[in-house]
Parts: structure tokens; sequence; C-alpha cells
């Protein structure tokens, strides 16, 4: 089966992809959670941070070892000695050439191989943490449709699952978000939960096309996509399952803005046959069809 790129996405959130600026936030950051922002910065933040401390270390080190004197074998004066002394002491390699003496140089190296150790616990521990992280590897359409469906008006969307390993108990949850005027006149951002024909299937293993059918209970019934626009109206999906590869629980999330939900069009087929065998075609994931004009909404 070939390969699909995906098109990057941008981040989205209960807005849209209209940037929201956070002003006086009140949120805990920098060093008083920093175990938080270690784990979740990218991975070039984090190899540049690990690699940097490493090397900031053993110059530090380095210099004071060349302040303090009392290595053996080290040239006078040598940068270069005494850094590679301080890179054998922190890792506890010891090859034997150069050597500490004297009560200032061994307390350095005590301190070194101090710091070294709990260096190497704290890195190797942020390492596994971050690489052992679970991913639910759920693709979500690029778009939202809004079509006539057994003669209904229905939101549509559809997931796939992106790994051989099946996803069990999976659950789908459905959030609107949009502008609305309350009974005083004021403006305010509401969440409405929105029913889908089918939020739970136990084995989530290929596809799932998950459907909102727009009837007179559904919080979009009677909307265009002008009112939508108007609304600054989104949808929120919410992934989650229990992984069979991971044997752990699993979570994604996507967000449809209104530009992002096309209306009048249908998603293109993905299963085709050939000889007795069925194929599921993923190159048309994302791909959209217009449906008959008498089959049309707007």
């Amino acid at each position: 089966m070939k390969a699909v790129r995906r098109r990057p996405r941008a981040q989205r959130t209960a807005y849209g992809s209209r940037p929201v600026v956070q002003k006086n936030q009140l949120k805990v950051e920098g060093l008083h959670d920093l175990y938080h922002w270690l784990l979740t910065t990218g991975r070039w933040n984090f190899a540049a941070l690990l690699l940097g401390g490493y090397l900031g270390i053993n110059i530090l080190f380095a210099l004071a070892y060349m302040v303090c004197g009392g290595i053996e074998n080290m040239a006078k004066g040598s940068l270069s000695d005494a850094f590679f002394f301080s890179v054998q002491t922190m890792a506890t390699i010891g090859y034997g050439r150069m050597v500490p003496v004297g009560l200032g140089a061994n307390l350095l190296v005590t301190a070194e191989a101090g710091i070294g150790l709990f260096g190497i616990a704290v890195a190797a521990s942020l390492m596994f943490a971050r690489f052992t992280r679970p991913t639910a590897g759920v693709r979500f359409s690029i778009h939202a449709v809004v079509q006539r469906f057994d003669g209904k008006p229905t939101l549509m969307f559809r997931i796939a699952n992106e790994r051989v390993a099946r996803i069990n108990e999976a659950y789908i949850y459905l959030v609107l978000a949009r502008q609305e005027k309350t009974a005083e006149g004021h403006v305010i951002r509401r969440l409405r939960d929105l029913e889908t024909l089918r939020s739970f299937t136990p084995v989530f293993e290929l596809t799932w096309t998950v459907m909102h059918v727009i009837d007179e209970k559904s919080p979009l019934f009677g909307c265009t996509p002008d009112s939508l626009q108007q609304s600054e109206t989104s949808l929120a999906v919410v992934f989650t399952g229990h992984h069979e590869g991971f044997q752990s629980q699993v979570h994604a999330r996507h967000t449809y803005d209104c530009d992002h939900i096309t209306w009048d069009h249908r998603f293109a087929d993905l299963i085709q046959r050939d000889e007795g065998k069925v194929i599921l075609d993923y190159s048309s994931f994302d791909e959209l069809v217009p449906v008959a004009k008498a089959d049309c909404l707007i």
C-alpha cells in the first residue's frame, strides 16, 4: 500500500485556527514547571539542552581543574587536557593517565562524579519518559463535510488507524463551540455536545466515519456556511481508546473550524475490489467529491 504524506496542519483551539493571544495567563511556567517543559518541548530543544548542559558542566569543571591544579600528567594551562579529564571523571571512565593529586583536586573529582551520576540518571529518565509516551496514531480527515445521508442532513468526518495494532473500546466525543448571544445581550463562547450515530466501537482497526445527524435536536439545525462563519463555529473532536500495542490508554484530538467544514460534498470511496481482493486505498482519504445537485443542501 502506497504511503501518503500528510500536509502539516496549523495548531487549532476552540476558536479554530485563529490565533489566540493570552495575557496575564494564570499558569505555571519556567523553572516552576521544568519537568513538564522538558517532557513537552521539541526534540531539538531537548537535545540542545542535554548537549549544552553536558558540555557546559564539563567546561566549568575543566576551568576549575586548571585553577586548582593537582592533576597529574595534565599539561600546564591546557584546557583540552582539563576538559577531557573532566569528561572521563563525569562518565566514571578513569583511564588512569591523568589522576587527581591533593585534597582540592580530589574534592572536585568527588563533586563532579556525584553530579555525573545524578545527571545521567535524570537524563536517562527524561529520555525514557519522552520516548515511551504512547500516542494514538490516529489520522483525522482534513475536512468535515455536511451532506444528505439517508435523506437527512448529516455532518461527517472520518478517522483512520495509522498502525497495524488495534485500538479497543474506542470512543469519540464531539463538542461544538461558537459565539452566541444570551437573553441579556451578552456574547459568549458556548460549548454544545453533538450526538453521533455511533460514538463507540469495540475494535478500531482501519477507518471510522463519524456522523452527526442535523435534525431539530441538533445545535447545527438551520445553520448555513455563512452563519457558521459569523458565529466563528468550530468542532472539537476527542478520541480515546485502549491501544493493543502499547497496552495503555491513548488519546487524540482535532479541531475543525468553519473553513474546514465543506458543504454538499462527500468523501471519496476508499474501498476497491480486484479479483476477489478488498483494497483499502488511503491515497483518497482526504479527497472530496461534490454531491448531485438534487441532493444539495444549499
